[in-house]
């Protein structure tokens, strides 16, 4: 990784809502769990390409709340590095499960979680329903239930 830089931002750094909102739909949902996690960046050059925060669920579970990257560096690897961040970090910290939630019409981001090593667990029903003010919308299909994932960082 030798060209990007990856930093945890400080607690009392401004929040980079502009990219969290490219993976969730509004400021107030993000405010529901941003700060009790910790945000990373993701850089190149003097670019701040992507993000990602993380929740401690338990002393055993390490939760990716949002993961984002610019849409002019997607489908380069960007999210498969961050990923793997996510269990490096995990790891040193010795959790024992990262998990991940995304929309049941989120079929890309479930490939993708899939590819690296996640596996479907559970779903949350109804959760973009009884969560969001508005109906949202993604592939054409309104945004219903959350489809949880998991990887054993054991394994």
């Amino acid at each position: 990784m030798e060209k990007y830089t990856f930093n945890r931002i400080e607690k009392d750094s401004e929040i980079p809502y502009t990219l969290l909102l490219l993976a969730d739909e509004t400021i107030e949902a993000i405010d529901q769990y941003i700060f009790k996690c910790d945000i990373y960046l993701l850089w190149y050059r003097t670019e701040n390409i992507a993000v990602m925060a993380l929740y401690k669920n338990s002393d055993t579970e390490l939760e990716i709340k949002n993961i984002a990257v610019i849409e002019s560096y997607r489908s380069k690897g960007i999210g498969s590095i961050l990923i793997d961040k996510a269990k490096e970090i995990a790891r040193e910290s010795h959790y024992e499960v990262l998990n991940v939630g995304t929309s049941d019409t989120g079929f890309q981001q479930i490939r993708f979680y899939e590819k690296n090593g996640f596996m479907k667990m559970g779903i949350r029903k109804d959760f973009f329903i009884e969560n969001y003010p508005s109906p949202i919308y993604e592939n054409g299909l309104q945004m219903r239930d959350m489809i949880l994932l998991t990887h054993h960082l054991t394994e």
